[in-house]
């Protein structure tokens, strides 16, 4: 047809039939099987940060192994991804609504894992309403799993597949009260990356280490990810006459943070989490500046048989992706490839 003849309603149409085939296109991983006998995983994650890709990366290789021994039931897993902006600055609810909306009504996903610890609360409504299942990782508020205590019909649909905030409270707490009974240290100095999942853990964690240590917090901050420069974040923290800074980092500029704080010499102990140090190739990264830093992290960084699977899900993961898994990535992976499966094996089936 000559385009001259296109009326403005046909135009319009038109316009719309490519919107949506770009939004699907983006929305679909390339080379999945698109038929009825495949069981939908649905993930809800920040894609483009650390926490939501390896929340896909994680499930993605847990389908592929699946699928690699036949499937379950006779049907192959099939991953299907939705960009929540669930881990930027803005925190818009309504993009993470909107991907789990399309997840469950474009896609008709039987099951879902998501990554977005600060939208789980909304989330778990909306699963109950269509009576989806939805395992929660990267969050540890407890309110999440009191919600099912205290309204079992309802939120029944909601898993978490992460530590609880009693457990990583009691955790981190327990690690920098040993090093208390090292030094003597007790001024403590919180610093950790600006993003949600993060953050809404801060004043549980400062609430914690004062209520139950009896620790005093001198200093609390947070920075943007991408900081290059954390001069300013280390002179408020010596001014404030810390001893320990507690970092809460999971992208790689907690190497530039250990790098400074070697080179000034700043006068406070660096404990908590930094994902990067604790790396294999943290040594070099940093010049060998990491040595005197002390990192909570997991297993599969390390290399530690923590279980007879720990290794060989490192090794694989580091083959698939290049690099080796952080938390997110290693709770996506043992929902998908052990907890959803064992659940269906012994039900029989899919249906929630």
């Amino acid at each position: 047809m000559d385009s001259k003849a296109l009326t403005k309603i046909h135009s319009i149409i038109l316009i719309a039939i490519i919107a949506v085939a770009a939004i699907v296109a983006y929305v679909r991983i390339p080379g999945e099987k698109q038929t009825s006998e495949t069981i939908k995983i649905g993930i809800c994650a920040d894609l483009d940060m650390l926490i939501g890709r390896g929340t896909y990366r994680g499930a993605k290789l847990a389908a592929e192994h699946i699928n690699q021994q036949g499937g379950l039931l006779g049907k192959t897993i099939e991953i299907v991804a939705e960009d929540s902006d669930g881990d930027s600055p803005d925190q818009d609810i309504m993009k993470g609504t909107t991907a789990l909306t399309r997840l469950l009504s474009s896609y008709n996903v039987d099951f879902l894992i998501s990554s977005d610890g600060g939208f789980l609360l909304t989330y778990q409504d909306i699963v109950a309403e269509h009576k989806k299942i939805l395992f929660g990782i990267a969050s540890i508020s407890n309110e999440l799993t009191q919600r099912v205590e205290d309204n079992y019909d309802r939120y029944k649909y909601f898993f978490r597949a992460f530590p609880n905030a009693t457990h990583a409270l009691l955790g981190s707490g327990d690690c920098v009260d040993t090093l208390r009974d090292y030094s003597g240290f007790n001024k403590v100095a919180i610093l950790v990356e600006d993003i949600t999942t993060i953050t809404s853990f801060v004043p549980i964690l400062k609430s914690f280490l004062v209520e139950a240590y009896d620790f005093e917090i001198v200093y609390q901050n947070k920075f943007p990810t991408g900081t290059v420069d954390f001069s300013s974040y280390l002179a408020a923290v010596e001014t404030s006459e810390a001893q320990i800074l507690y970092t809460w980092i999971t992208s790689n500029d907690g190497l530039i943070l250990v790098k400074e704080w070697y080179d000034r010499q700043s006068p406070v102990v660096i404990w908590g989490v930094n994902a990067h140090v604790g790396k294999p190739d943290a040594w070099d990264a940093t010049a060998g500046k990491c040595e005197c830093i002390t990192n909570t992290g997991i297993a599969t960084y390390i290399g530690y048989p923590f279980t007879n699977e720990t290794i060989p899900f490192r090794e694989s993961y580091l083959e698939r992706w290049g690099e080796f898994p952080d938390n997110s990535a290693t709770y996506a992976y043992d929902t998908l490839r052990f907890i959803l499966p064992d659940a269906i094996e012994r039900a029989g089936t899919i249906e929630t």
